[in-house]
């Protein structure tokens, strides 16, 4: 974990498609709650920033193959990583993010995908987000980091 003051040793970075989109970035602010928001921001903030792909070695990440793992984010975890603000509201303790990751370069993390797994608890949805991140990262790596086509 990040004490206060302390800084980032990774930079995240979000995945951009040839349109403009930029789907974690939607995901953000389109489907989670503010207080899923605000928690997954922290935990990303003071875990994944700080242990990049080395969030894999622990119980908040998982290699998934061919350059990409997940970030895990449970209710259970909030009081170590991410605790609630005042006033957040106590059944989102359940919650279940996962956000799909790919590493490269000088400690940078990609953010490919992610998901409410609480809300969508199914194998077959997992699947799906997973080949979703994928192909990001496969048209990421055609296109060249850092490089979108307009």
């Amino acid at each position: 974990m990040l004490g206060s003051g302390a800084m980032a040793k990774f930079e995240l970075e979000f995945y951009e498609d040839e349109n403009g989109d930029v789907p974690v970035l939607r995901w953000l602010r389109e489907e989670l709650t503010p207080t899923k928001r605000r928690a997954l921001g922290r935990a990303m903030l003071r875990t994944l920033q700080e242990l990049g792909v080395g969030v894999c070695g622990t119980e908040y990440g998982k290699q998934l193959g061919g350059g990409l793992f997940e970030f895990r984010l449970r209710g259970r975890d909030l009081a170590r990583i991410a605790p609630p603000g005042k006033g957040e509201d106590p059944s989102e303790a359940k919650l279940l993010l996962r956000v799909f990751c790919h590493a490269y370069g000088d400690r940078i993390v990609l953010l490919l995908g992610g998901y409410d797994k609480g809300e969508h608890p199914s194998i077959r949805r997992q699947t799906a987000e997973i080949a979703i991140a994928r192909t990001r990262l496969k048209d990421w790596q055609r296109r060249g980091p850092g490089r979108v086509d307009r």
